[in-house]
């Protein structure tokens, strides 16, 4: 039995939080732990409390939940702190996209190589980047022994920056670290698979595959040659029934054969405008609705965010039992952030796939740049290894998102029109100076924007 505090912040996200007390509740070792939700927004907040409260009682789960809408109460004196707020939601994004593409970006200024995911925001993340860092300075004044663990997005940039900025002990969190075992899935392989993915988050690649203890690239190699044709016709057929799964998608086996080694999920939404230069292009690599990260994938995933989310709302106030939501009906595997508290909390020494600043683990990215690699993780931290990648992955794939991390971390803290301008000016969608001013100009005048005038003026 533990009794640690674990702050939730960003609770009002009520699918997310939905996942972190279920996760909780099946977890043993950390049975008495207080969840604290927090969100600025009541009315979301107080559903996801009753939401809480009636799973752990339905579930008989030793877990005590309380709430607040005030952030430093949430994390004085905790043990773990969360932090999946997301500033503005989608709808202000997607108003920044659409005034970007009136001046000829597709997707957004957010949107070019090695990052083209379409919640992932760099550049003009400036409110987004601000809330982490000050939930990150709370936890430095109101709970220096925590551990904050950085779920929402950009992991990238934000584990970076609260990693150079703060003494917080930070990692970086994301589900992407089981997509490797698609892979399996697909050759068939049962019993035990060893994998290992490394690089940057969103840009990371199996570096190690095993079956058996057997290296198992070559098992990949072979159903390649024998299944690859068969296999691309029936993801072009299941594309529409199941539009965002991409992990699969010709997008990771020709990744494979320019890289070298196998893209762990996220890369695949990535990579450079060969993939992406417009709908027509990603329908060819990505299926019917051209993939996660299409103006019709992406409003299919808002969709069903939303569509799960009523669900949930739904299921409040009503007599069902919440068991069968929360676990999909086959209870599910554990999110990646439980087993990290549980691992650190209870001193288990386990190996977990973390975001950290890479201090010398792995060879050609600087000391001071949040690298996610596996990491025995336990009371004292994350214990680094020594990790390397092909020449190829790095300059090409690593280097190039870092160079785009670095100038986003650059336009938050120092600010000013350069950085602005430096992102846009070797766009390949730019054209003109003229243009690169247009968009700055108008993304600039929203009223929602009045703070980044300021600061990038």
């Amino acid at each position: 039995m533990t009794n640690r505090k674990i702050a939730l912040i960003g609770a009002g996200s009520i699918a997310w939080g939905a996942t972190l007390i279920r996760d909780l509740s099946d977890t043993q070792d950390l049975k008495g732990s207080t969840v604290v939700l927090m969100d600025v927004n009541q009315e979301r907040l107080s559903l996801m409390y009753r939401l809480a409260k009636r799973y752990v009682q339905e579930v008989k789960s030793d877990i005590r939940v309380e709430h607040t809408s005030d952030r430093r109460e949430a994390i004085r004196d905790a043990d773990f702190v969360i932090n999946t707020a997301m500033h503005g939601g989608h709808q202000y994004y997607e108003k920044m996209r659409s005034i970007s593409e009136e001046y000829g970006y597709y997707r957004g200024i957010n949107s070019v190589e090695w990052n083209m995911v379409s919640d992932y925001h760099t550049i003009w993340g400036y409110h987004q980047f601000k809330l982490a860092l000050e939930i990150a300075r709370d936890v430095e004044d109101w709970a220096p022994n925590a551990w904050l663990l950085q779920v929402a997005n950009p992991v990238f940039e934000l584990t970076t920056l609260i990693g150079r900025e703060t003494k917080a002990k930070v990692i970086g969190l994301c589900s992407e670290a089981y997509s490797y075992k698609s892979v399996a899935k697909m050759l068939g392989l049962e019993g035990e698979v060893q994998a290992k993915m490394i690089g940057v988050n969103h840009d990371a690649w199996l570096v190690e595959f095993k079956h058996g203890g057997e290296d198992a690239y070559p098992l990949l190699d072979d159903w390649i040659s024998k299944n690859y044709q068969r296999h691309v016709e029936s993801y072009f057929q299941r594309s529409r029934e199941e539009p965002l799964n991409v992990y699969l998608s010709p997008v990771a086996f020709d990744m494979y054969r320019n890289y070298g080694l196998f893209p762990v999920g996220d890369v695949v939404r990535s990579g450079t405008w060969k993939y992406h230069w417009d709908f027509g292009t990603k329908r060819r690599w990505y299926g019917e609705y051209g993939g996660f990260d299409s103006e019709l994938g992406w409003m299919e995933y808002l969709r069903r965010h939303e569509e799960v989310t009523n669900l949930l709302v739904r299921a409040v106030d009503s007599q069902s039992p919440l068991s069968p939501l929360l676990r999909g009906g086959g209870g599910g595997e554990k999110d990646v952030v439980v087993p990290v508290i549980d691992s650190i909390a209870n001193d288990k020494g386990e190996v977990h796939t973390v975001n950290v600043l890479n201090l010398g683990a792995l060879q050609g990215v600087g000391d001071d740049v949040a690298v996610e690699i596996p990491a025995k993780v336990d009371a004292k931290g994350v214990h680094r290894g020594s990790y390397s990648l092909p020449k190829r992955v790095l300059n090409l794939a690593i280097r190039p998102r870092v160079q785009r991390m670095e100038v986003a971390l650059e336009a938050f803290l120092e600010g000013g029109r350069q950085p602005l301008f430096d992102w846009l000016i070797s766009d390949p969608r730019t054209d003109s100076v003229r243009q690169v001013e247009g968009v700055i100009d108008a993304l600039l005048s929203i009223p929602e924007n009045s703070e980044l005038a300021k600061h990038f003026r």
